[in-house]
């Protein structure tokens, strides 16, 4: 007799609908499970056996093979339990037939209640563009794979609920579907504070604010203590609300590493990341046994912060350049290649030297040899694809002093021109798959970026002054269009080119050890 139903797995972080077979045949008393299996879901036949007993049903002692479709995709997780006990019992004529409408998640405990798993989100969407009328989860998994609407989601707490049919009645706050509506664009829930809360370092801010409108990586360089960190927590803060799209695109990420808080709807908020300069590459970009998505993944259309970037391993370094050139994360393993998704904003912190201080006059007694030893973690390569570098000077006493003095741009001001500078680049990339300035290249950045006379001239002189490589030239017009669309500008003026060149001239002050 053949039993069948449909489970889910999830593929990097999305979900794939798998067909779930179970046939049983007269023979020795065995269940082998065939479709290329990992050794999780050949172990779960185990709990699948004692689950069926424990919630008074009968095992079949015959010969069952359960099949998961299509046999070319690598099954992993736990995820599949209630699939293939509800195949068997189907199988079985223990349980009604399925009629193909109904997709079956959770991982099942020895005395058959429903345990969540991760990466629900994902699945349940992937059930509901395939076209599923309903999906039956754990109870734990009710409220995230409820952000999914169109599909009727059904939360079980046992096995024996789901036989009967009897859905559990979890009491839960409202939850606001994708395609519902969105809550307030600039909600701060969960946001830390904004501009406003850092003394004085109005260059840094302003720097932070263009460097968010056009997503263009940058590099705080400073002595300790000068709020180097305080401002790179409080970027997010001046970047415009996810939209639908991107929050669906991170909560999936964040499902599928297990992370996902689920509020009244899809996280709003940038995401923000700040991995300790312990971490290794594969931490960073992504892997496992089963590979996860890394910090870079998790950060996706957030901020990456690496603070004490000199401290961070070679290695580890070195693997940020295809993410930061590609805007993604692949993971290859010997049957399979994972994509995960690493469209992220890097801001990085160092000290200008090992002792902090940076200058002779400021107590600084480091040699150049120890200088250079410093910075040799940050590679030419990895340098040429950070787009700013900005100091962060220490505070003056007088200026710790006045904090009652208003800032002079609020964090207001500075949300309001990242968000006229995000308004004409989503008119301008209309129709294509560019997002933001940093995503310009070739010819699109040659259209993009019209110079008027005096701001030709002034890149020429400044390319021949500091020496700036090509890439290096081309982060300079990117940068200068990003300020040019805060402006509302449709021309980039030399006004805007030399503020975009100020960023790049501190590579050579800052890091002129290098």
């Amino acid at each position: 007799m053949l039993g069948k139903v449909y489970g889910a797995c999830l593929c990097g972080i999305e979900g794939r609908i798998v067909e779930v077979e179970a046939d049983i045949a007269n023979g020795l008393p065995q269940t082998n499970i065939v479709g290329l299996p990992d050794s999780a879901v050949r172990e779960s036949i185990e709990r699948v056996r004692v689950a069926i007993r424990n919630s008074g049903y009968r095992y079949p002692l015959a010969r069952i093979t359960v099949n998961l479709a299509p046999a070319d995709v690598r099954k992993e997780g736990s995820a599949f339990d209630l699939a293939v006990a509800a195949a068997i019992l189907v199988a079985d004529g223990q349980a009604g037939c399925a009629d193909g409408k109904e997709l079956l998640i959770g991982e099942l405990a020895l005395d058959g209640s429903l345990r969540p798993v991760e990466g629900v989100l994902a699945m349940v969407h992937a059930a509901k563009e395939a076209g599923f009328d309903r999906v039956a989860v754990p109870v734990g998994n009710w409220l995230e794979a409820r952000l999914i609407g169109g599909i009727d989601v059904r939360p079980f707490s046992r096995l024996r609920d789901w036989v009967e049919g009897k859905p559990a009645r979890p009491s839960g706050q409202r939850i606001v579907p994708v395609g519902a509506g969105s809550c307030d664009p600039w909600e701060k829930d969960g946001r830390e504070g904004d501009f406003d809360d850092v003394v004085g370092q109005h260059h840094a801010k302003r720097a932070l604010a263009v460097a968010a409108a056009g997503m263009h990586h940058v590099l705080l360089v400073g002595p300790p203590g000068s709020g180097k960190t305080m401002l790179a927590r409080r970027l997010p803060s001046v970047m415009p609300p996810l939209s639908e799209e991107e929050a669906l695109e991170v909560a999936k990420i964040h499902s599928a590493a297990g992370l996902l808080v689920v509020g009244r709807g899809l996280p709003r908020s940038r995401p923000f990341r700040a991995p300790h300069h312990t971490a290794t590459a594969s931490s960073l970009i992504g892997g496992g046994a089963s590979p996860r998505p890394g910090e870079v993944s998790l950060a996706h259309r957030g901020v990456l912060f690496l603070d004490e970037l000199p401290e961070f391993p070679r290695p580890t370094l070195e693997a940020l350049r295809q993410p930061l050139e590609e805007r993604s994360a692949v993971v290859g393993r010997a049957k399979a290649t994972y994509r995960f998704p690493a469209h992220f904003l890097l801001v990085a912190a160092m000290n200008p030297c090992p002792c902090g201080f940076g200058r002779v006059e400021e107590g600084c007694a480091c040699t150049p040899a120890r200088r250079r030893r410093y910075v040799s973690h940050l590679s030419g390569p990895l340098a040429d694809r950070i787009d700013m570098i900005v100091e962060v000077p220490r505070l003056k006493t007088n200026e710790l002093a006045d904090r009652r003095t208003p800032p002079e741009v609020s964090a207001e001001t500075l949300r309001a021109c990242v968000a006229r500078a995000v308004r004409i680049q989503k008119e301008r990339f209309f129709g294509s798959d560019l997002r933001s300035n940093g995503e310009l290249s070739g010819r699109l950045l040659e259209e993009a970026c019209r110079l008027d006379g005096e701001a030709k001239r002034l890149l020429e002189a400044a390319q021949e002054t500091l020496g700036l490589s090509v890439r290096a030239y081309e982060r300079v017009l990117k940068v200068a269009r990003t300020i040019a669309d805060m402006e509302g500008s449709e021309r980039v003026r030399a006004g805007h080119v030399a503020e975009a060149v100020q960023y790049r001239k501190a590579e050579r002050e800052l890091l002129r050890t290098h």
